[in-house]
């Protein structure tokens, strides 16, 4: 998992360089590099994050109108100034940027070092640059690219400039995102769209096994067997403001307070005269809609815990059998899967590796799919039969919010969609929903009103070692469980004394609020302490926790959307007071395009 930027233009280099790979951070940050081609190329590089490599490097040799910059997450070889990117061949003149995995790369390092071919790293990368040199010595600089390709097995996006050829760059993908930029002073490259917002908004999609010859004001697509291929132009509507803080202290807090402006956008144009319209997005008839005998939803990390809440309301709503899946596991057990079933994707980047190829697999069983996404263009909504779109513009934070929330209105929107055409709901339920589903935004905008209740209790709890929640804990390094109420005797009750904070998500259901108070009076019987999340009005829970967040009334199959905001809240003041690192956890990246 790393971040590529490329540039080729009349502008310096560098700065973009720079700028770009700090918007990418969340792609990788254990090392950094440069190369600019300057009568020959010169190479910058070093371990750390990227603004400790900037102070480190000597940026006075990194000047020119052409170059790549790269942040690594190491896959293969440690984290040395060695394994970082850039790498170059033997005579270094051809330099290589590069995110995947190379499959054989010990077999092609082992022929190349029989040809008298040394290498300086540990890494698969370098091979490229050495694979490329040993095809120049009998062809030009594209077509050695596409012949070295050819040998390789494995998934890559890769940046590849030329000593000799200074006035060109190549970029190539297969399996791992890259996408072109079109601007006016020049071409871009890079790993995700935020990386050059600032420069463009015209964007190039490369397709897996297709190579880009870039030029400063030219861009041509080739198959790997050297047959041209449209250069589509896509233009995004997200601004160069998306990409920025705007006044928060990290991007995680301002994509929480994005959250009724995201809300809105998803649910915009597609809540028409009390109906759920989709148009064309799904791609399924009602016909089709009333043959569905079950749905698989498939996701990893926060998609795969949006489809939890989107099994519920299935199952619950429109009364489809639905089962969700890791993405991960989906695509190796050869699962069974009955003719009339319905694949749902989840994928905020639209490029995690093990949901486009679990997707993949389910089409090769023949049945339908649709893709729920943000990014227009990646390649999961290439690959689905149907792609709905949720609108939450860039999300920068490695922690997931408003993400997954928009995630949850477009569940929410197929749940009543699938529920009018199956008959499985009166109109009353049918226009409560629709209703409920329309005031979230505003009763969001309530929710983060209570944000200092949620710091305080951040302050007071914020050194304690562990935790049992509904949540997740690697924003604040805390270990956090999270449980079903009903399991707490089955296990947690036993770990609860005065040094555990227990937090109840406890909306008020005729069902259950009995059972929540009751497993309350147990934890705080075990001295631990109760911080609570309650439906404004409730009178009872107050008495008994010792914090209570409320959140507005609502249906019970939208709460979540609403008590998912304290928690992230929580998470982010208490990994704020701990001096934690919020919008890049250790060990975690944004998404995870490799396996």
């Amino acid at each position: 998992m790393c971040g590529i930027v490329g540039y080729i233009g009349d502008g310096e280099a560098y700065p973009i360089l720079l700028k770009g790979l700090k918007n990418l951070e969340y792609r990788g940050y254990d090392s950094a590099g440069f190369a600019i081609v300057n009568k020959g190329i010169a190479i910058e590089k070093d371990i750390g994050r990227i603004e400790d490599v900037e102070k480190r490097i000597d940026n006075s040799l990194l000047k020119g109108c052409v170059g790549l910059g790269h942040c690594r997450w190491a896959t293969h070889g440690s984290v040395t100034k060695s394994n970082a990117h850039p790498h170059a061949d033997c005579s270094n003149k051809i330099v290589v940027v590069h995110n995947g995995i190379i499959e054989n790369y010990s077999q092609l390092k082992e022929k190349l070092m029989q040809k008298n071919h040394f290498f300086s790293s540990e890494t698969d990368t370098e091979v490229i640059a050495h694979l490329i040199e040993e095809h120049m010595k009998n062809s030009g600089f594209e077509e050695a690219v596409r012949n070295a390709l050819k040998e390789v097995n494995g998934s890559y996006a890769l940046g590849v400039i030329c000593a000799d050829e200074p006035s060109k760059m190549i970029a190539a993908r297969n399996e791992s995102p890259l996408i072109i930029g079109k601007g006016n002073d020049g071409v871009f490259i890079a790993s995700d769209i935020p990386a050059l917002l600032e420069y463009t908004n015209k964007f190039v999609y490369l397709h897996d096994k297709e190579i880009a010859l870039l030029a400063k004001d030219s861009v041509d697509i080739f198959g790997l067997d050297g047959g041209k291929k449209d250069a589509k132009i896509s233009t995004i509507h997200w601004g160069r403001e998306d990409a920025e803080k705007g006044g928060y202290k990290h991007f995680m807090l301002k994509e929480i307070y994005e959250q009724p402006r995201a809300i809105t956008e998803t649910l915009n144009g597609r809540l028409k005269n009390g109906n759920v319209i989709f148009d064309e997005e799904i791609n399924l008839s009602g016909e089709e809609i009333l043959k569905i005998e079950n749905i698989k939803m498939i996701g990893c990390g926060t998609s795969w815990h949006a489809a939890l809440v989107g099994k519920f309301m299935l199952e619950e709503l429109a009364k489809i059998p639905t089962e969700v899946e890791y993405a991960s596991e989906f695509r190796y057990r050869n699962p069974l899967i009955k003719k009339n079933t319905l694949v749902i994707a989840i994928s905020q980047s639209g490029e995690t590796a093990d949901t486009i190829a679990a997707l993949k697999e389910a089409k090769k069983l023949g049945v339908k799919t649709i893709a729920i996404c943000n990014v227009r263009g990646s390649s999961i909504t290439r690959a689905a039969d149907g792609v709905v779109y949720t609108m939450a513009g860039p999300e920068i934070g490695v922690a997931s919010t408003k993400a997954f929330t928009t995630q949850l209105a477009v569940l929410y929107l197929l749940t009543i969609l699938f529920s009018k055409i199956r008959k499985t709901l009166n109109d009353k339920q049918l226009k409560d929903m629709i209703d409920g589903i329309r005031k979230i935004p505003l009763q969001m905008a309530s929710v983060l009103n209570e944000d200092m209740e949620i710091m305080n209790c951040a302050e007071l709890y914020h050194k304690k070692t562990n935790s049992l929640y509904l949540g997740r804990g690697v924003i604040s390094y805390m270990h956090a469980e999270g449980y079903p109420a009903a399991e707490m005797k089955h296990g947690p009750i036993a770990l609860i004394d005065e040094n555990m904070p227990v937090v109840f998500i406890a909306p008020h259901d005729i069902y259950t609020h009995s059972k929540i108070l009751g497993n309350i009076e147990e934890v705080k019987a075990r001295g631990g302490i109760v911080i609570a999340i309650a439906t404004e009005g409730d009178s009872e829970i107050p008495k008994k926790a010792d914090h209570t967040i409320f959140i507005p009334k609502t249906l019970y199959t939208l709460s979540s959307m609403l008590a998912v905001i304290p928690l992230q809240l929580l998470a982010y003041h208490i990994a704020d007071k701990l001096g934690k690192d919020i919008d890049k956890p250790r060990n975690l990246a944004k998404s995870v395009v490799v396996e």
